[in-house]
């Protein structure tokens, strides 16, 4: 299983089911469903399922999977980052989500950056890639900050949403 990571002001852990209302409420923020899509988690119910057969069980599987970050100072579960193995992506997905009051703080690049530094070193992962929708602009800069480069244009057919775009990262 995964360890737990640290920042200067984050801890970023593997999510787990204590993560419930936390995820439940990240999956149905404004922001989530407009550039990830609708989970269709209704309930807290549903997010511990999601929990359980998505998250859990890749990182049971790939010993890596979706990492919810931690504000140190308070303890408050404020976004997640993590390695997705997702159907119809060349490579395993790197992404990111923060609930809206926490953007624009430097949570967000804080943890990626340690988790892409996991990806690599300690994962060794050799096929890291991102996605992101087309009007998602500040995932496009945050990315081309983190060392990822636009690719090309994907189309996901079984996604809600089918227009994407593709980056890689620069070693």
């Amino acid at each position: 299983m995964s360890s737990q990571y640290q920042t200067e002001r984050l801890i970023i852990r593997p999510t787990n089911t204590e993560d419930t209302n936390f995820i439940f409420n990240l999956f149905n923020s404004p922001k989530w469903i407009e550039n990830i899509g609708d989970r269709n988690v209704t309930s807290t119910t549903h997010a511990k399922q999601y929990i359980e057969t998505v998250m859990l069980e890749q990182l049971k599987q790939l010993g890596y999977s979706s990492y919810t970050v931690i504000r140190q100072s308070d303890n408050e579960k404020i976004g997640t980052v993590g390695l997705y193995n997702r159907d119809g992506v060349d490579g395993i997905d790197f992404g990111f989500a923060f609930l809206p009051q926490f953007e624009g703080k430097g949570y967000a690049f804080e943890s990626a950056s340690k988790i892409k530094e996991v990806a690599v070193n300690e994962f060794k992962i050799q096929n890291l890639v991102a996605i992101t929708r087309p009007s998602n602009t500040g995932s496009q800069k945050l990315l081309n900050k983190l060392g990822f480069n636009f690719k090309k244009d994907i189309i996901l057919p079984k996604h809600e949403f089918k227009e994407w775009l593709l980056y890689t990262i620069n070693k």
